[in-house]
């Protein structure tokens, strides 16, 4: 297998592709909901964020750290929860990476497909909006896996095996269903909030389940996952909803002259 397909497994990123495909043919829509010139400015202000984030921010990345540092003290133990036997798992592989992609699948497909029935703009928006999102978690959970090289489980006894050409180190799975389902969570109506934090929080909550109880991942993986994409989608959601109720002005024609008119949404 090339190495970079056992960073971003395949399907997982042809399913992100064809969906972007599937944006891009929805015409009526497709303007609004996934601008690249605006997801190109996304692109350079996620990355350079760090240079911008103030005392909170810093805050809020110190306890991220410490809840990592937290969960790598019992990587080994859940480890020997779920694997009886460790020694007999190394050289062994993680077979439900397609299985474990399912939940954020059906999440960015239902929404996709429900905004193609009912004609729906805010579900074409919130697709893009999760499109965008997995897009970019998917670029910053590579770039630390890359960096980090640290080995899976099943490819060593040893809980500290850093900078060893791995691929655990963030669970990219875990990172996308995150990235996806805080969409899912945080969009549409408050009327039903709770019931979409729920779908969406815990699809990604049962990704991460199934890929530490299958071996693919250690605990501290999957919770450095869980923070990338929930934060990733929150950068992308601010973004987009800031861009979206941007002052837009227009010249438009009246009797005797021309008019500038300007625009503003309020919902």
């Amino acid at each position: 297998m090339h190495k970079f397909d056992r960073f971003l497994p395949a399907r997982v990123t042809g399913a992100l592709w064809a969906a972007l495909t599937t944006l891009l043919l929805c015409q009526p829509a497709h303007a609004q909901m996934f601008e690249p010139k605006a997801a190109f400015a996304d692109t350079k202000l996620y990355f350079t964020a760090p240079l911008r984030w103030d005392r909170t921010d810093w805050l809020y990345f110190g306890s991220t750290m410490a809840a990592i540092a937290v969960a790598h003290e019992f990587d080994g133990d859940v480890r020997k929860h779920f694997v009886t036997d460790p020694a007999a798992a190394i050289g062994t592989t993680a077979p439900q990476g397609t299985r474990d992609a399912l939940p954020m699948l059906a999440l960015a497909a239902g929404t996709l497909a429900s905004a193609v029935l009912v004609h729906s703009k805010d579900g074409y928006y919130e697709t893009g909006t999760m499109l965008e999102a997995g897009i970019l978690t998917a670029a910053s959970t590579t770039l630390f896996k890359y960096a980090l090289g640290r080995e899976r489980p099943h490819d060593t006894l040893q809980v500290d095996s850093w900078f060893a050409n791995g691929d655990s180190f963030p669970s990219g799975h875990t990172s996308l269903a995150f990235a996806v389902g805080t969409v899912f969570a945080e969009s549409g109506s408050d009327r039903y909030r709770w019931i979409r934090r729920g779908i969406g929080y815990g699809a990604a909550g049962l990704t991460a389940y199934w890929r530490v109880k299958g071996n693919a991942h250690w605990t501290s993986d999957v919770v450095a996952g869980a923070a990338l994409g929930f934060t990733t989608a929150q950068f992308v959601m601010d973004r987009r909803d800031h861009t979206h109720r941007q002052v837009t002005t227009s010249v438009v024609p009246v009797d005797g002259g021309l008019a500038l008119a300007f625009s503003l949404p309020l919902n």
